[in-house]
């Protein structure tokens, strides 16, 4: 398995909220297995207050893990494959809103646009799904991006089957991993637990 020591990683954030600290837990994980990571937030994870905490502070904290400053509007993230910027992208969470977008080819947001700039020079991206809708109207769409080049996902499991029975979330512990193999071109097996 390839090392991540070294590798331009832009770690994106889209708004699970109820999952940034598993998200950002790897994060931790990745820079200290020597990755060099880019923050980049879409504009709700990176502006909405919610019970999980102030969107002030959750930019603060991923700033601070991976030392550098977020990527927050779309003109900031557009030059990320053109200037050849990245190794691979990791968004994680990614919600249900942004899968879709990415299965539709729709860029309006930073988050979609980092992926798009990304794919213009055929980098890895690295799906970390987190949503309560996986196995309902959001099934479609997850499964045409796991049959597009280019896209790999960290492996997924329902995480309360019996209070809500379409939700599925990935396992974030396996997000470095996960990464490495999709720096090699391979996706990391099994997808669903």
């Amino acid at each position: 398995m390839k090392k991540l020591e070294g590798e331009r990683i832009g770690f994106v954030v889209t708004g699970s909220f109820c999952t940034f600290s598993a998200a950002f837990a790897q994060a931790e994980k990745l820079r200290e297995a020597g990755a060099l990571l880019t923050p980049i937030f879409s504009e709700h994870a990176g502006s909405m207050d919610t019970r999980f905490g102030k969107a002030a502070d959750q930019v603060q904290r991923l700033e601070h893990i991976c030392g550098a400053k977020a990527i927050r509007t779309i003109t900031e993230a557009e030059p990320l494959g053109p200037k050849d910027m990245l190794d691979m992208l990791i968004v994680a969470p990614c919600t249900a809103n942004t899968a879709a977008k990415l299965a539709a080819g729709i860029t309006d947001t930073t988050a979609t646009m980092a992926v798009k700039s990304m794919l213009r020079r055929q980098k890895p991206i690295v799906l970390g799904i987190a949503t309560n809708d996986a196995l309902r109207a959001s099934a479609k769409n997850i499964g045409h991006l796991l049959n597009t080049k280019h896209y790999y996902f960290v492996p997924l499991r329902q995480d309360a089957p019996k209070e809500k029975p379409g939700s599925m979330v990935c396992d974030f512990t396996k997000i470095p991993e996960t990464a490495a193999l999709a720096l090699e071109g391979i996706q990391i097996q099994p997808i669903f637990i």
